[in-house]
């Protein structure tokens, strides 16, 4: 057998043991997992000097008491850095321009929505759009052309002055 098909018998056999085990320790399906993928991931590097152990499973369990014990040690010193630390200043309420801007943009469709978001808060071209979203140039222009149009529409203002082609030229 190669030392790969070794390693993968080896985590078949040991690891929904070892999983129950890490869940037994921190009562947390997922940090269990991630205790467990650690566990094997070192295992993984030292696998020609581990393959000589009697109990191979013994030392994947040492290691994820040892994971468990650093994660527990992490979440305590992170605990006393945060009582040690004042309370972040209270953050603004939004503006009314702001909240009336997200009122709006909740009623247009997804579509218009994600193009305005990608054309406006991410500066995308139009044919960067077209690219990540899989569709046309055309369609795209049409979204964000909607999506203004709807826009002007739920915020009171006229078309004209919400309608501005010069964008879709990117």
């Amino acid at each position: 057998m190669t030392t790969t098909e070794d390693f993968d018998d080896f985590y078949r056999d040991t690891s929904r043991r070892l999983a129950r085990y890490a869940y037994g320790l921190t009562g947390d399906p997922g940090d269990a997992q991630d205790l467990v993928q650690e566990a094997y991931a070192r295992a993984w590097q030292r696998w020609r000097r581990l393959a000589d152990y009697e109990d191979r499973e013994a030392w994947l369990r040492l290691v994820v008491n040892r994971l468990s014990a650093d994660r527990w040690r992490r979440i305590g010193v992170r605990r006393a850095r945060t009582a040690a630390e004042p309370p972040p200043p209270p953050v603004p309420p939004p503006s009314e321009n702001t909240v009336l801007l997200i009122r709006a943009m909740r009623s247009l469709p997804m579509v218009h929505r994600r193009a305005l978001a990608l054309h406006y808060l991410l500066d995308r071209s139009v044919a960067e759009i077209a690219h990540e979203t899989g569709a046309s140039v055309g369609t795209v222009k049409s979204w964000l052309s909607r999506g203004r149009a709807g826009l002007a529409a739920a915020l009171g203002e006229t078309p004209a002055l919400a309608t501005n082609g010069a964008d879709d030229a990117n």
